[in-house]
């Protein structure tokens, strides 16, 4: 079984708009109420974990006879906030993530309904949903095949007011691994994405938030004028939440470009397993790496691929792609940031980002045991 995503614009009513304002509050109020008596726990006996690894989370139904408006809203949601809990709880204990906090009404809002007994229906271009009395109109720019089963919905509002719905669903898929002959390595570039090991092409990423630097500097100027919570301060808001929105989808068009050219062409992707977060830090270099986004296009790739049978492979992030010759193998002691273009004793020279991405490539093919 294989699982695919299908996300929609909503043009919910007033009236429906008010109900997923509520399911939001709803559901943030439980997953707060529910932190806060585990936080409780946490502080009791902190110093024994396997009494806390046995407790187990209350379910939203404890708090309806005393918060009787919880009813009225989706139970599944509310159930949903509750799995969400554990799971960060046990991400926690198992070392890969800090402790749970609360979420704020600034947090993203969303919530989670699951299909049962059709409770989740498709009907000419609107979406039944579980406690609405009519269904909510939607923007079904492409059909989803009759054989996939709808599994969950995932309904989001964005900081400028838009709504959205992702539909997860469920379908039989026989996958036949490809056989792997053309590979390509890929080497993270500062100014282009990345750069391939055969050609040594950049893949000219734009810089979509570089470029909207200074008019969205201007509309947080405006908008820090302003008097908060007044009109003038929520249309203003709204602008800046409205450029933001713009500078993410331009990305996330870009990536999926560029991802989908890569799954197309090639058998096989190798990159290296890069923690971004640290380089950011270590390098000063915030900013941009936060506007190239390579962890989303790693994911984008990843998926594209494994949807074909093909592979992506992560290489060490201390092997030394950048200091190693590609033509005679010689590992450099040293090599500054401000050196880019690579220069061996060999009398080799080349350009440092596809030099590194040819051993890239190299590396992935020996952990693939095709050299």
């Amino acid at each position: 079984m294989a699982n695919k995503a299908y996300k929609f614009r909503l043009y919910p009513t007033q009236e429906q708009e008010q109900l997923l304002t509520k399911t939001f509050g709803c559901v943030r109020f439980v997953y707060n109420k529910m932190l806060a008596e585990r936080m409780e726990t946490y502080e009791k006996f902190k110093d024994n974990k396997e009494i806390l690894k046995k407790q187990k989370f209350p379910t939203p139904a404890k708090y309806k006879k005393e918060f009787p408006w919880l009813k009225e809203v989706d139970s599944l949601a509310l159930a949903n906030a509750q799995i969400n809990l554990q799971n960060a709880y046990k991400n926690f204990f198992e070392g890969r993530a800090e402790f749970p906090k609360f979420k704020s009404r600034k947090h993203k809002q969303s919530y989670t309904t699951n299909m049962v007994n059709g409770n989740i229906k498709l009907s000419n271009g609107h979406i039944k949903l579980p406690k609405f009395k009519k269904p909510i109109k939607m923007k079904q720019h492409r059909e989803i095949p009759t054989d996939y089963k709808i599994k969950s919905c995932t309904i989001s509002k964005t900081k400028s007011g838009k709504y959205y719905i992702s539909i997860l669903t469920e379908y039989e898929k026989e996958m036949t691994p490809v056989n792997i002959q053309h590979v390509v390595g890929l080497d993270f570039a500062m100014d282009g994405l990345f750069v391939d090991s055969e050609e040594g092409k950049r893949a000219n990423y734009p810089r979509f938030y570089r470029q909207a630097l200074k008019k969205l500097a201007k509309e947080q100027r405006i908008l820090s004028r302003r008097k908060k919570g007044s009109n003038r301060w929520h249309k203003q808001r709204l602008k800046v939440a409205k450029l933001h929105e713009r500078i993410a989808n331009q990305r996330k068009d870009f990536l999926h470009k560029e991802s989908h050219k890569l799954a197309k062409l090639y058998d096989c992707v190798v990159i290296e397993d890069l923690n971004m977060k640290g380089m950011s830090q270590a390098l000063n270099f915030g900013k941009s790496v936060a506007d190239h986004a390579w962890g989303m296009f790693t994911k984008f790739l990843q998926y594209k691929l494994e949807e074909q049978g093909k592979k992506l492979i992560k290489i060490d992030k201390w092997f030394p792609s950048s200091k190693t010759c590609s033509c005679c193998g010689q590992v450099k002691e040293s090599l500054s940031l401000s050196e880019r273009i690579f220069h061996c004793d060999c009398g080799f020279v080349a350009d440092r980002d596809w030099n590194a991405s040819i051993n890239i490539k190299r590396e992935g093919l020996r952990l693939l045991g095709l050299v």
